[in-house]
């Protein structure tokens, strides 16, 4: 059965039905891909679970493609609508206090009394959202603690036919997960370095934004436990040049096998990692896995948290 479709007009208009009938469509985001559902369909949301293997502890962010669906169960004061206008769509997602109650919603958020949203700046993603007409929860399209998708053949290669459709959208261009900002206190707290900065909020908001890992064992927000995003091959970080016996992904001028950036660029860099842990992964045979060190600001603070998380032991 055929599962990867050409996300043109007839394809997102046949993935929002999926979606409507409590099915699951994986979609493009500049982010990674998503595994798809009806945030309002409990059964859809748990089958989310089942197929990525992923428990039920650990919440989902939901989607949504325009503005005026954030208020819909989500409580937003003036300071998450400054944000909000400011950054998105784009790779940033809230935490936000719930509104009412409800089973799909519940299941999503893992009973939490806050829920995860964000606006994808991809425009496959926010057709099939406006399509679906309901927000859709969408964590990474793969198996709980496997190296994220970037493609709709990654997507394929990790869930297969599980997934009702799988929508080709290309590359996703910022290849790292969005960043995660709580909202819900005074000071905002950043729960998931992602491809929003934390330099570019602190400039908006005009004030310091914390840094928080969280509880690994009672995640408040998605990337939060200690292993994760994780290749087969046991991977060493931070290291300035390889070993013998290791395959070695290098950074600007330290060179080797694959170079997530030769300029030095951590937009690339961030763009290619994914991509390349998968490659690396499949050509290493034998070997481990080696990554060069990279600057932790910008995105660069992203990119070492991924791989801090792929690397635990």
């Amino acid at each position: 059965m055929k599962s990867i479709y050409e996300a043109n007009e007839d394809n997102i208009a046949k993935a929002a039905q999926v979606i409507k009938d409590g099915g699951l469509v994986a979609m493009p985001t500049e982010t990674v891909y998503g595994l798809g559902a009806n945030v309002y369909d409990a059964q859809a949301v748990a089958r989310i679970f089942e197929v990525k293997r992923r428990p039920t502890f650990d919440p989902l962010i939901s989607h949504i493609a325009d503005f005026d669906a954030l208020p819909e169960y989500v409580e937003a004061d003036q300071r998450v609508w400054a944000l909000a206008r400011r950054f998105w769509p784009g790779p940033l997602t809230m935490v936000l206090k719930r509104r009412g109650s409800h089973a799909g919603v519940d299941l999503a958020c893992s009973g939490l009394p806050t829920a995860t949203v964000r606006m994808p700046d991809h425009p496959v993603a926010a057709a099939l959202i406006r399509q679906s007409g309901v927000p859709i929860v969408a964590p990474s399209a793969n198996l709980f603690k496997s190296v994220s998708p970037t493609t709709a053949q990654h997507v394929y290669d990790g869930l297969g036919d599980q997934v009702d459709m799988i929508l080709d959208g290309g590359s996703c261009p910022v290849g790292v997960e969005s960043t995660i900002l709580d909202v819900t206190g005074t000071t905002a707290v950043i729960l998931r370095a992602g491809g929003t900065t934390r330099e570019d909020i602190e400039d908006f908001l005009g004030e310091r934004v914390l840094l928080s890992h969280g509880e690994p064992d009672r995640p408040s927000a998605p990337g939060q436990l200690l292993r994760h995003y994780a290749p087969g091959h046991r991977l060493r970080i931070n290291a300035e040049k390889p070993q013998e016996n290791e395959f070695y992904i290098g950074f600007g001028t330290r060179d080797g096998d694959l170079n997530l950036s030769p300029s030095g660029d951590l937009r690339e860099a961030a763009a290619n990692l994914f991509a390349f842990l998968r490659q690396a992964d499949t050509t290493a045979g034998g070997r481990t896995l080696a990554m060069a060190p990279i600057p932790e600001y910008g995105i660069g603070l992203a990119i070492n948290d991924r791989i801090r998380r792929a690397s635990h032991d």
